[in-house]
């Protein structure tokens, strides 16, 4: 399954940007700004893809980033080079991250959790992969706050589940409550299409309280 999403979004890198420039413009507005500036530490990105959202992190972050698909880090590296920040990326499977736990003061994943088979898994790895007290900051497409559009949204996934794996119909926000996380602050607009979450994973609580 993950080779074919592979060679899927291989196929799909060079026109990757081109495509969610006209989305960002039209439908996701600040949404990447607003994510990166709220990252601090040692961040990282789960579905980096290309790296568009690289020019948005602030400067003393460290960066590491995961994709499954190597033409898309290709295109990531360059962008990096050409930004002058130091990333370290690599192949990886967002359901399994290859990390120890508590690796990371923030963890972020940007219009990525649609594309990914068991999105409930993804959000308990980055979970995992957080250090207590640090931020999980998620942004997608979830399901409509109308039903008639999310009537729509189950027609279009008739088509592009099977072709590219996405969803229409997920919220994360939902796996990130159950999992305790403190919600600091969520947004929906776009009809309620758009969703934006920034949450902080609970500090350990001290033997004995």
């Amino acid at each position: 399954m993950n080779r074919r999403r592979s060679a899927y979004w291989d196929k799909q890198a060079d026109r990757y940007d081109r495509d969610m420039s006209f989305w960002d413009r039209h439908l996701f507005g600040d949404s990447r700004p607003w994510v990166c500036r709220r990252a601090a530490g040692d961040v990282l990105e789960v579905a980096v893809g290309t790296g568009r959202n690289f020019p948005f992190y602030p400067e003393d972050t460290r960066l590491t980033g995961v994709d499954w698909s190597p033409a898309m880090l290709g295109i990531a590296r360059r962008r990096a080079a050409d930004l002058g920040r130091e990333a370290d990326l690599r192949t990886g499977d967002a359901q399994a991250l290859d990390f120890p736990d508590a690796s990371f003061d923030t963890v972020l994943c940007a219009l990525g959790l649609c594309a990914i088979p068991d999105d409930r898994r993804a959000v308990t790895e980055m979970a995992r992969v957080l250090r207590p007290g640090g931020r999980l900051l998620l942004v997608d497409h979830v399901a409509a706050a109308a039903s008639a559009l999310r009537a729509v949204q189950w027609l279009y996934e008739r088509i592009t589940i099977p072709l590219a794996g996405e969803h229409f119909r997920r919220r994360p926000l939902t796996y990130v409550r159950e999992l305790g996380f403190v919600v600091e602050e969520s947004e929906r607009f776009g009809l309620g299409v758009v969703e934006r979450v920034c949450a902080r994973k609970p500090a350990v609580t001290p033997s004995g309280a």
